[in-house]
């Protein structure tokens, strides 16, 4: 993880069993050091977000969803590589593709909104982000097909929005969610997808996905 990962998430890894290494300024940097150990210690390496099982597990979130709400409308989910959305809204779609998939990444780190927008892969310069568990410079390759198949669109939170959704999960819900988890209640509250008002009326009309590891 990089240096600059909330203790809360390290300690929670930690409560798994983890060994958790500090290292790097930024998700890439942590990335490349876990292959680097994963060649030095003869380890297998899973990626986080760029792999077909993965992406697949990450998909039973939405048949939770449709078997919770199955006359969900929209399904608003954090971006970071795309791992979680893509097993998402690919899951909800085949399943029910009149289903609306919106995507939310921070507006400092958009590398899967621009990698769709410029029809390939873009590596972003580095920032920082209240939003460390979606804060990924280049999308995945497994990844950016699927989303470009089944999501509808991808917008963006700034700073500032992200932190105020998250000051009203723990105000109303009690909940202290990271930046990552609070990105697509940011995009609902401020009306970043107002777009699609046919199925949004009110907060009511969308299954919002605030998994903490939203990358």
């Amino acid at each position: 993880m990089p240096l600059t990962t909330p203790l809360i998430k390290v300690s929670a890894t930690k409560g798994y069993g983890a060994e958790v290494v500090l290292h790097g300024a930024n998700y890439d940097e942590a990335c490349e050091e876990a292959v680097r150990r994963s060649e030095q210690f003869g380890m297998t390496f899973v990626h986080p977000f760029d792999d077909e099982v993965v992406i697949a597990g990450q998909g039973t979130m939405g048949l939770e969803i449709l078997q919770q709400v199955p006359d969900v409308e929209a399904v608003v989910a954090p971006i970071g590589g795309g791992g979680l959305i893509a097993g998402v809204a690919c899951a909800v779609k085949e399943t029910n593709p009149r289903v609306c998939v919106i995507g939310v990444q921070p507006a400092r780190l958009p590398s899967m909104k621009v990698a769709i927008a410029e029809g390939h892969l873009v590596t972003l310069s580095p920032a920082a982000t209240i939003a460390d568990g979606i804060a990924v410079r280049r999308a995945g390759e497994k990844t950016q097909p699927l989303v470009q198949k089944y999501v509808e669109e991808a917008v963006t939170v700034d700073e500032e929005e992200i932190a105020n959704a998250i000051l009203l999960l723990l105000d109303r819900e009690k909940t202290l969610a990271e930046g990552a988890g609070a990105a697509a209640i940011a995009a609902l509250i401020n009306r970043k997808v107002d777009a699609h008002g046919d199925w949004r009326r009110g907060m009511g009309g969308a299954a919002l996905s605030c998994h903490p590891a939203g990358i």
